[in-house]
């Protein structure tokens, strides 16, 4: 893997302040297509993309977002939706109540590393009220919302990276002792 590519992974940050610049229609098909290229148990793909550019939807899900109000200025939200009985079909409970989650986050992480290898910023929300968003955006009842990421471009400079924890405290070799 070159330098190159692992600074860019590294560069990435939740951004949370955006420019007003419209985002081409062509690179939002990007990024969603370089989400769609996440891995998913036995390939079931069991997501949805639900992509919001209308103001008034934005500002809803920002109030369902419990009021996180730089995702309604981003000029798109996407809305990644599980689809648990998808992944059930093959997995059971175990697909419905685990692989689905597993799915999105990873679709979710590749719209985020998208979006910022594409120029923009991208935050990550993961804390938002259910039952508002489904009704926001009118998710079918045998979905669920799992994550809202605006996208956009960066207003301002890039954050700089927050600490991490030591390897030597998340790291276990072999087993637990």
């Amino acid at each position: 893997m070159s330098k190159e590519c692992l600074n860019q992974i590294r560069s990435r940050r939740s951004i949370r302040k955006f420019s007003s610049k419209s985002i081409d229609e062509r690179e939002i098909e990007d990024i969603v297509k370089l989400g769609f290229s996440a891995p998913s148990a036995g390939n079931r793909q069991p997501w949805r993309v639900v992509i919001v550019s209308d103001q008034e939807i934005k500002n809803q899900l920002s109030i369902a977002a419990g009021g996180q109000t730089f995702l309604a200025e981003a000029p798109v939200v996407f809305v990644v939706c599980g689809v648990p009985e998808e992944s059930a079909e093959r997995y059971k409970e175990r697909g419905s109540s685990l692989y689905v989650l597993q799915d999105t986050a990873a679709l979710t992480l590749n719209i985020l590393h998208a979006a910022h290898l594409l120029g923009y910023g991208a935050c990550w929300i993961g804390a938002f009220n259910e039952e508002e968003v489904s009704t926001i955006i009118r998710i079918p009842s045998n979905m669920r919302p799992v994550s809202i990421v605006p996208v956009g471009k960066i207003e301002g400079k890039l954050p700089e990276m927050r600490p991490r924890r030591n390897l030597s405290e998340v790291i276990v070799r072999e087993r637990f002792e």
